[in-house]
């Protein structure tokens, strides 16, 4: 069997792209081999939008991923875990929250930390949560609540 040079070179530039393609997706997902990091778990009313990877932000600083996300069948809410990075210290009075990157954007968890001096070990729950809001439903709520008759 004989192969030509520009059937080598095509080859291995499928290759070489197919490579860079699994190393793009690999980092944009945020898996990380050997990371290190503590979880921490919220439960929320809505996580739309939300999936496991999503980023999780501090003041705008992407400090740790979404690790997890299940239904509570006995509540009806989605129990989320969160890994942050070792070193982020979160106060145990902050509010986890689902933001929004604008309205096109996709979404991600934010932290707002409050002013405790005492901070969420390993494993526990953070309880003060807001669920994400459905741009859809408040356009809805919004060009309904305008069709009342004001005529009296």
């Amino acid at each position: 069997m004989t192969h030509s040079v520009a059937e080598v070179a095509v080859g291995g530039a499928v290759l070489a792209a197919a490579l860079a393609f699994g190393a793009y997706t690999i980092q944009s997902t945020g898996f990380a081999i050997g990371a290190t990091g503590y979880e921490l778990s919220a439960s929320f009313r809505s996580v739309e939008g939300i999936s496991v990877g999503t980023d999780v932000r501090l003041a705008g600083v992407k400090v740790g991923t979404v690790s997890g996300i299940s239904l509570n069948a006995e509540t009806y809410r989605a129990d989320t875990t969160v890994v942050l990075n070792d070193g982020v210290q979160v106060p145990d009075d902050s509010v986890i929250a689902i933001a929004s990157e604008g309205l096109l954007g996709g979404n991600y968890v934010e932290i707002s930390p409050g002013g405790s001096l005492f901070y969420y070990g390993a494993g526990e729950e953070i309880l003060d949560t807001q669920g994400s809001v459905s741009l859809l439903t408040l356009l809805l709520r919004y060009v309904g609540g305008g069709a009342e008759d004001t005529t009296q």
